[in-house]
């Protein structure tokens, strides 16, 4: 697709590359939320929680191109294409992603058509997807007796037609993250097995991390294929492979229900 701008005119506004945290509305830092309480539009993807999206301000644009595996609601160049025309005609424009921008989202791309247009932007990284969820699970991505290294990896791609490190991520002494990998998770435990991951590896898929909803379907890496397939796993979900998951027993401190609670006895009281 090529991109459109106006002939003649620059770009009368700023765009705001946000991330928007693993889910948890406490999670968003100081500075997004300043920028998105200011915003005169915001583009939002799909994973955006509706308590951070309840904190745009009501006579906002706010346009939705949220991008999940077989439900995308606008492509990339179209996207990309919305960015500029709204810096050509708003202020302040909020690009509002899942997780931190950087990581699996596809932020450099849109920057570099910004780049491009003549767009003037910023970044406000966020809590990551592996981060938040790790913590939120009990589970230390690195640890010394476990897990030396952390490696992230995304799932979301057709991996039967793509060269993939298996070798690389079957490292016995990293942990291994994997985003968007629920579909493809027979590929996962199939590579890793074949490049000698021990199927008895812990493993645990993480749901709808640091919300009220958060469940933790936990097992065995030869067992993948049915934790993913569980009838209650819930999207988004994130994939943790690697010794340290074995602590999550211990060092599980977040009570999904308790906050729950606290957050219905919140609304009840506003």
């Amino acid at each position: 697709m090529e991109l459109v701008s106006l002939p003649g005119q620059g770009a009368k506004g700023k765009v705001w590359l946000v991330g928007a945290g693993p889910g948890d509305v406490d999670l968003l830092t100081m500075k997004a939320w300043r920028v998105l309480k200011s915003a005169d539009v915001v583009l939002y993807d799909a994973l955006v929680s509706q308590e951070i999206l309840a904190l745009i301000p009501n006579d906002a644009e706010k346009i939705a191109v949220g991008k999940r595996a077989g439900k995308h609601s606008a492509g990339q160049d179209e996207i990309n294409q919305l960015l500029v025309t709204k810096a050509y005609t708003r202020s302040k424009v909020v690009r509002l992603k899942g997780g931190d921008p950087f990581i699996f989202g596809r932020g450099g791309e849109e920057l570099q058509t910004l780049v491009a247009a003549g767009v003037e932007f910023e970044v406000i990284p966020g809590i990551t997807a592996a981060s938040g969820t790790s913590a939120y699970a009990g589970i230390p991505l690195t640890h010394r007796d476990h897990a030396q290294g952390v490696t992230f990896i995304t799932g979301h791609c057709q991996l039967q037609s793509r060269p993939m490190d298996w070798q690389g991520y079957a490292n016995p002494h990293n942990t291994l993250v994997v985003y968007m990998g629920i579909l493809n998770a027979g590929i996962i435990r199939q590579g890793l097995m074949d490049a000698g991951r021990d199927g008895a590896t812990p493993v645990a898929i993480v749901s709808k991390a640091t919300t009220a909803e958060q469940r933790c379907f936990v097992g065995r890496l030869e067992q993948l294929e049915q934790l993913a397939a569980d009838p209650e796993l819930q999207m988004p979900a994130l994939m943790i492979i690697g010794e340290v998951v074995s602590l999550a027993g211990s060092l599980n401190w977040f009570l999904p229900q308790v906050t729950a609670k606290t957050q219905a006895a919140s609304q009840a009281n506003t």
